[in-house]
């Protein structure tokens, strides 16, 4: 199969406005149920078989089975996220979100549109190898949903479609060129947790400090020490985040409360730094705030894993892609990045490959960062979105 030469049928125009349309009415997390009813259309429209009210509802599962013999063909999945974020909207755009305080600040609207588009230019392939499964899916915002996917048994032919042999998922990049595509082998995203601290101290009058226990002091110090993680506990040349992102407590400048609130992630690359990081925040909190005579407690959740790309899935995408649209655009990256994504959860599943793919418009110093109110998903990198995804699931497995 010449890839650089290959020609997919599909309607740009078409999918850009879907694009637009999914823009303009953004929905959170497991309250995808108009997207999904646009996916669902398409998909109709198509002729493809799907499954709807996945992952709680709003998921969607497409099946489009190889030209020959589909019961002896590899199957491979491609999957896009469907939600938005509760951001409101500073894009001053003809189809910026017309539901206020919530927005499509992460691109998922291009993400859906591009496999919306994947799945018109496979089945007006004239021959498919593969059988292909396309995985919409909701709440990757922290809700998750590809464990539900996944849990629904999406990639284990439990749903429609036979069991998946490989899979592969895309993220607009900000920071990266249109019409450049970079990924790399291993972890690629971080894993991502969560936690609260409770501080109990002594509330009594400001005046009057010696009186109580200063459950603010006790948190300020906890905060600082935390630092200590990344900078003395874990090698430096590993990766750890810790952050405290919300801080609540008393009600009056003269009042010294009785308790203070923390709230705060972990992010890490290695499984071993993962578990490590939650033992140290634990003794951190609770070691402080024993030395000032307060209590403290830590809630534990759980996040994303790793978003780790297995090397024979991540070869063969460097290896089409670099055949598709030429080796200078396929870059690997050099380092992973501290962000967490839910497509982890297909790569426990079966070999999985993550990619990114450029926004960054030709001699524009910057893009809108993801997850601010300017961000729009860039239309010109559309076209490179589906022909890689079409790639992918086109040439031989």
């Amino acid at each position: 199969m010449a890839l650089k030469e290959l020609t997919l049928d599909f309607d740009l125009s078409a999918i850009t406005d879907i694009r637009h349309d999914l823009h303009a009415h953004p929905e959170l997390m497991y309250q995808e149920r108009r997207t999904s009813d646009v996916v669902q259309r398409e998909l109709s429209q198509l002729g493809i078989e799907f499954k709807a009210g996945l992952a709680g509802g709003t998921g969607v599962l497409g099946y489009l089975p190889a030209t020959h013999d589909p019961g002896a063909a590899p199957t491979v999945a491609l999957r896009a996220d469907m939600d938005a974020l509760p951001i409101l909207e500073r894009t001053g755009l003809p189809y910026a979100s017309t539901h206020e305080g919530v927005m499509h600040a992460c691109g998922h609207d291009g993400h859906t549109s591009i496999l919306i588009g994947t799945a018109q230019a496979l089945k007006n392939a004239p021959e498919r190898r593969n059988n292909v499964l396309f995985v919409f899916q909701p709440a990757e915002e922290g809700g998750a949903g590809g464990q539900k996917m996944c849990q629904d048994g999406v990639l284990q032919g439990k749903v429609i479609g036979p069991k998946a042999d490989i899979i592969y998922g895309l993220h607009g990049w900000s920071v990266l060129t249109v019409g450049k595509v970079s990924t790399k082998p291993g972890p690629l995203m971080a894993a991502a947790d969560s936690f609260d601290i409770h501080v109990k101290g002594a509330g009594c009058h400001a005046a009057y400090p010696h009186f109580g226990i200063d459950p603010i002091v006790v948190a300020s110090h906890i905060v600082s020490a935390l630092q200590t993680i990344a900078s003395r506990n874990v090698a430096p040349l590993d990766s750890v985040v810790v952050t405290i992102g919300e801080i609540k407590a008393g009600s009056a400048h003269n009042i010294i409360p009785e308790t203070a609130f923390l709230r705060g992630t972990l992010r890490t690359l290695k499984p071993e730094t993962r578990a490590f990081g939650e033992r140290r925040i634990r003794e951190i909190a609770d070691g402080i705030a024993k030395s000032f005579g307060a209590e403290a407690t830590v809630d534990w959740h759980g996040g994303y894993p790793v978003t780790f790309n297995e090397k024979g899935a991540t070869d063969r995408f460097f290896r089409l892609a670099k055949e598709a649209i030429g080796g200078d655009d396929v870059i690997e990256a050099e380092l992973p990045t501290m962000g967490a994504e839910d497509f982890s959860y297909y790569g426990h599943e079966v070999p999985a490959c993550f990619f990114w793919l450029g926004l960054l418009n030709e001699g524009q110093e910057k893009y809108p960062n993801l997850h601010s109110p300017e961000f729009d998903f860039n239309d010109k990198a559309i076209p490179l979105g589906v022909k890689l995804m079409s790639t992918m699931a086109l040439a031989p497995l």
